[in-house]
């Protein structure tokens, strides 16, 4: 998980699927990866298969967010990286999902 800076709310597709949205509540993109969470963080920054919002808003790592996820077998990471977007929209964080 990586938290976005809360400019991302000026983009009309990031706060169309975030309709719940709490003010002040944090923003973050919450993806997977097999690679060390810093090196995928570094290639987002650096436009390597990045996601846009992350090149463009990225702060920094959550890791007290998903620490205790780490290691984990791919499609349990699939089903993992849903419910955790899911849990964070329903607490009124602004997610985006690769």
């Amino acid at each position: 998980m990586i938290e976005l800076h809360h400019d991302v709310l000026l983009e009309a597709k990031f706060r169309k699927r975030n309709p719940d949205y709490i003010h002040g509540m944090p923003c973050v993109y919450v993806g997977m990866t097999g690679l060390d969470p810093d090196i995928r963080f570094d290639k987002h920054k650096a436009g390597i298969q990045a996601n846009a919002y992350v090149r463009k808003y990225g702060l920094r790592l959550l890791p007290d967010l998903y620490e205790g996820f780490n290691p984990m077998a791919f499609d349990a990471a699939v089903d993992k990286e849903i419910a955790v977007g899911i849990d964070l929209r329903s607490a009124g964080f602004g997610v985006w999902q690769a």
